[in-house]
């Protein structure tokens, strides 16, 4: 090869080289650029606000000592943890609004203090689910807890996902546990670890009061979880919270029902009603299986939703209106 030729290809390959090295170069300027300023926008942007305290705050009545430190600092990380987890938050808030008005004037009836709604909330966040240890409902009673305050509990009826009655039995512990303690503050603490519990953990320390107590993380965190909850749900614009009326849950408008005898089979139980069975499960899921037993006649209230419930309850509402019809010319057949 001509000595000239071999030096304009070595010059082309020295080109070419230095042309994506340059290259390599102004990427890394312009990566280095952009991450400044995103860094610069972050910082500029993006904000985790600390958050006040107020300079007193009471449960039932009952002041909490924020003057201590130790008190202080547990309703300072209960209003974090509820503040910054926004999607919980904002599902408890939207919950309460339906939840609320069923809760609240069964408490007054009962003498139990309003602010209990809010325990009710923070166990369950108003669904009805069931605990590892088989706590359940909304209050999350445990099977001998929920009989020995007058729930029905088996294998096809289960009281503790029955709102009202859950509410009552509820209150009923409530009440003797502020009896035995004397405090309802005591009272909420042993709703979470039990009063045989309490008043061994009360005894060992000999102490009087739940803010001098020592006890398990989930029951020292337990009072200070509701009152963070009492204090965002009762201004939550203070916390950021941002919604619309119609963003929030609407209370459920149903008539009552009353049964005394055996329903076989509850799926068409709910057509003869003019609903279907997710229906009916939607406002009575204390009802656990497809049928309700009744050989004692006993008397049971099932709320039934209104046609307007029913209409944004109901999707095949033809089906609904086909069995119905079958069935009331099943009962003229019958009756000729």
């Amino acid at each position: 090869m001509h000595k000239s030729l071999k030096r304009f290809i070595v010059f082309i390959i020295l080109i070419a080289a230095s042309g994506s090295m340059l290259k390599l170069f102004t990427a890394s300027v312009d990566e280095e650029a952009e991450a400044t300023e995103f860094s610069n926008e972050f910082k500029d942007d993006y904000h985790v606000y600390a958050l006040p305290l107020p300079a007193t705050i009471d449960f039932a009545g009952e002041s909490a000592p924020l003057k201590l430190i130790d008190v202080s600092e547990k309703l300072d990380r209960e209003l974090l943890v509820n503040t910054y987890w926004q999607s919980q938050t904002m599902l408890f808030i939207k919950r309460s609004n339906r939840w609320f008005p069923v809760i609240e004037p069964i408490l007054k009836e009962e003498g139990v203090p309003d602010d209990f709604k809010y325990l009710a909330l923070i166990e369950s966040g108003f669904q009805q689910i069931v605990s590892p240890a088989g706590a359940t409902g909304f209050w999350q009673l445990m099977k001998a807890a929920a009989k020995e305050n007058g729930l029905e509990v088996n294998g096809a009826i289960d009281e503790r996902y029955h709102v009202e009655k859950s509410t009552r039995a509820a209150c009923a512990y409530l009440k003797k546990a502020k009896e035995k303690f004397g405090s309802w503050t005591l009272a909420a603490a042993s709703y979470n670890m039990g009063m045989a519990g309490l008043e061994n953990q009360m005894e060992r320390q000999v102490a009087t009061n739940y803010y001098d107590l020592v006890l398990n993380e989930e029951t020292s965190r337990y009072v200070f979880r509701i009152l963070a909850a009492k204090l965002i749900i009762a201004n939550p614009s203070s916390y950021g919270f941002v919604f619309r009326e119609q963003d929030l849950y609407p209370e459920l408008k149903y008539s009552e029902l009353n049964v005394n005898t055996t329903v076989k089979n509850l799926p068409d139980f709910a057509f003869k009603q003019g609903i279907n069975y997710k229906a009916l499960k939607f406002l009575n899921p204390w009802l656990r299986d497809d049928y309700l037993p009744n050989d004692s006649n006993r008397e049971y209230i099932l709320q039934i939703p209104t046609k307007a419930l029913s209409e944004v309850l109901v999707n095949d509402k033809k089906q609904v209106a086909t069995f119905t019809r079958e069935n009331r010319d099943e009962g003229d057949n019958k009756s000729e």
